[in-house]
């Protein structure tokens, strides 16, 4: 298995994945908004046997009165189904959230499985006294520190881009 950067001959590979791995297209069309509207992203994409099967997207979210702070935000991640349960999102995840840290974010959140994302780190948002700021369960709003103490001086309510509004 390969992990890279998305390119553009991968988008309708990228599009399909995500369509396929949830319910509804909404998040593979968010992925192609986010992709024209959001600054910076971590855009990846796993293959095996040189198929694109996997895809990890992060872009960045906003900690309200705290402007000064990198965070990014993953969502969506998606792997094709036939290709699940075999260690591709965990390295997915594993090598976006290398990438982040090379890009000198200080943090990560994610909406995301409350049994899932805490093998890589993650723990409630609240703990770092974050809340998100859609209405969703405290025990699956989950963010992790890629820098030590990052979000110690700092709380509040996440946003996440406009394109999120739409799913």
């Amino acid at each position: 298995m390969n992990i890279r950067a998305e390119t553009d001959k991968d988008k309708t590979a990228i599009y399909k994945i995500n369509q396929s791995a949830f319910e509804t297209s909404a998040e593979a069309e968010l992925v192609d908004k986010l992709r024209e509207q959001a600054n910076p992203i971590i855009s990846l994409v796993a293959e095996q046997d040189e198929i694109v099967v996997g895809h990890i997207l992060f872009t960045p979210v906003s900690l309200i009165n705290h402007p000064e702070l990198k965070i990014m935000g993953l969502a969506p991640m998606a792997v094709s189904p036939e290709f699940q349960r075999r260690g591709i999102g965990v390295a997915l995840v594993q090598a976006g959230l290398e990438q982040c840290k090379k890009e000198e974010f200080g943090a990560v959140v994610v909406l995301g499985y409350k049994n899932y994302y805490p093998r890589f780190g993650f723990t409630q948002a609240s703990r770092f006294g974050l809340s998100c700021e859609y209405d969703v369960p405290d025990d699956v709003f989950l963010c992790k520190e890629l820098k030590k103490n990052y979000l110690s001086s700092a709380s509040g309510v996440i946003k996440y881009h406009s394109a999120f509004k739409n799913l």
